[in-house]
C-alpha cells in the first residue's frame, strides 16, 4: 500500500521554487550593466544635470508630475548600486571607483540645483520641497526594499520595468535638489536634513544590494598568488561595511523612536485634549533630549488640576519625560498672535473682495450713469423689530450730480443685483452738495 504524502509538505515543494531567484540569472549582464554605472562622462553626465534641473523645477513649482520625470531619467541608481555590488564581491578597486563617481554625482547635483535656485524668482519652500527635509522610518524601509527591488531586477535576463519604478519610489534626486535650495537660501535645516535624507536613501539601497549579490552568489574577485593583498582588501571591505551598517542601524532606530514618539504624542492629543467642546488649532511635537509636546487651544479651558492630571497621564502612552504646553488663555502671546493673524486675514480677505467688486462696477455704472460720482458696496445686517432678529443685506451707497429718476434707480438696481449675484440689495442715493 503507497503511503500518502505529508501535505503540508506537497505545499512547500510546491511553494518553494516558486522564490527561487536563480532560474532566470543573468551574471555576466547584470556585471555589464553594473559596471556602465561606474562612467560619468558624456552622456550620462549631462543626463543627470538635465535630471536635477528638471527636478528643481518641479519641486519649484510644486509639481509631483516633474519630479517623477525627473527621477526616471536620472543616472543616479547606478553608483549607488555599484557600491553595494563591489562589496558583495570583495571588489575593493571597483569600490573605489563607484564611491569616486558616487561623490562627483552628488555635488554636481547640489551645484546644479544651487545655482537653478539662487537665479529662480520663486525662494518659497513648497509642500514637496518641505518633504524632503526629515527623513522617517519608512524613507529606510522604501530604500531598503526599493534596492531589494532593483538588484533583483537588474540580475534578470528580461529586465522589465521595475528598475524605473524603484527610481521613483527611493527618491534619490528631490533630497538633493532640496540641499541645493537650503544652499541658496543660507538655510541649514534643509541641507543638513537633505544630505540626511539622501545618505539614508543611498545607504539602505546598498545595503539591499549587498544582501542579495552576496544571496545570489555571484563571483567574488579572486585575489590569485596575492594572498595578503586579498587579506587586507577583505579587512578594508570589512571596516566599510561596519561604517556603513552601524550608523545606518542607529539611524533608523533613532528613526523608529521618532516615529514611535509622533505616533503615541498624536493619539494622546486625540483621546486626552479633543472632546466635543475643544478643539486643537495648532499642535508642536518636537522628540529629542528634551521632548516636548505644545498645543494651543480653542473652546472649554483646561484648569490647573486637569492639567496636572493630564500630564501624569502622559506615562499611559509612553511619553514619560515629554514637556506638556497648553497654550489657552487669551493673555498668552501665542494665542494672541494667532487671533490677530487670523482676524487681519478675514479683514484683508472682506477688504480685498469688496474694493474689487465696488471698483469694476462703479467704472461700469459710470458708462451708462454720468452723473454719478461716488460709490461704495458692502455686506451689513439690518435689524429687523416685527421679527426681532438681524438680516443679512448688501447695501449700495452712491452719490450724484443729479439725482436718478425712478426709471435709473430700477435700471440701477437690477443692474447691481446681476453684477453682484446678491439678491438682497438696498439703494442709497445722495445728491452731492457743492461748499
Amino acid at each position: 500500500m503507497a503511503s500518502k504524502e505529508n501535505p503540508i509538505v506537497t505545499f512547500f515543494q510546491w511553494l518553494t521554487p516558486r522564490f527561487h531567484l536563480l532560474d532566470d540569472l543573468d551574471k555576466p549582464g547584470t556585471i555589464e550593466s553594473i559596471q556602465k554605472g561606474a562612467e560619468l562622462v558624456g552622456s550620462n553626465l549631462w543626463t543627470l544635470i538635465f535630471a536635477i534641473f528638471i527636478a528643481s523645477i518641479g519641486l519649484n513649482v510644486n509639481s509631483t508630475a516633474v519630479i517623477i520625470g525627473a527621477m526616471l531619467i536620472s543616472p543616479l541608481m547606478g553608483p549607488i548600486v555599484g557600491v553595494g555590488f563591489a562589496a558583495a564581491t570583495n571588489d575593493f578597486n571597483q569600490l573605489k571607483r563607484f564611491l569616486r563617481t558616487l561623490t562627483i554625482a552628488t555635488i554636481v547635483s547640489i551645484i546644479t540645483s544651487f545655482i537653478y535656485f539662487s537665479l529662480s524668482p520663486i525662494s518659497e519652500a513648497q509642500s514637496e520641497l518641505l518633504a524632503r527635509t526629515t527623513p522617517t522610518i519608512y524613507d529606510a524601509l522604501i530604500a531598503l526594499f526599493g534596492g531589494a527591488t532593483g538588484i533583483i531586477a537588474n540580475t534578470r535576463k528580461e529586465k522589465g520595468t521595475a528598475i524605473a519604478g524603484v527610481a521613483i519610489a527611493t527618491a534619490l534626486m528631490p533630497p538633493l535638489c532640496t540641499a541645493g535650495f537650503g544652499l541658496s537660501q543660507g538655510n541649514w535645516y534643509y541641507f543638513f536634513g537633505a544630505i540626511y535624507l539622501y545618505l539614508i536613501n543611498s545607504i539602505f539601497i546598498a545595503i539591499a544590494t549587498f544582501i542579495f549579490v552576496r544571496y545570489m552568489e555571484f563571483p567574488k574577485v579572486d585575489w590569485g598568488l596575492y594572498k595578503e593583498k586579498e587579506t587586507k582588501v577583505k579587512v578594508y571591505l570589512s571596516v566599510f561595511a561596519f561604517i556603513v551598517i552601524i550608523p545606518s542601524v542607529l539611524t533608523a532606530y533613532q528613526i523608529v523612536r521618532s516615529s514611535f514618539f509622533k505616533g503615541k504624542a498624536e493619539e494622546f492629543i486625540r483621546r486626552e485634549i479633543i472632546t466635543n467642546g475643544r478643539r486643537v488649532l495648532e499642535k508642536n511635537i518636537v522628540y529629542g533630549n528634551q521632548s516636548k509636546i505644545e498645543i494651543t487651544l480653542l473652546g472649554s479651558k483646561i484648569d490647573q488640576s486637569q492639567e496636572d492630571e493630564l500630564k501624569n497621564r502622559l506615562k499611559y502612552y509612553s511619553l514619560e519625560g515629554t514637556e506638556l504646553v497648553l497654550l489657552q488663555d487669551l493673555s498668552t502671546t501665542g494665542l494672541d498672535k494667532l487671533k490677530f493673524e487670523i482676524l487681519s486675514e478675514i479683514y484683508q480677505y472682506q477688504m480685498d473682495i469688496g474694493n474689487v467688486n465696488t471698483e469694476k462696477i462703479a467704472k461700469e455704472l459710470k458708462i451708462f450713469f454720468p452723473n454719478l460720482l461716488t460709490a461704495s458696496f458692502a455686506k451689513t445686517k439690518k435689524f429687523d423689530m416685527n421679527e426681532n432678529v438681524y438680516k443679512d443685506t448688501n447695501l449700495f451707497d452712491s452719490e450724484w450730480k443729479k439725482l436718478p429718476t425712478k426709471d435709473e434707480l430700477e435700471k440701477l438696481e437690477a443692474y447691481i443685483r446681476l453684477r453682484s449675484g446678491e439678491k438682497e440689495m438696498e439703494l442709497i442715493t445722495r445728491l452731492k452738495i457743492e461748499k
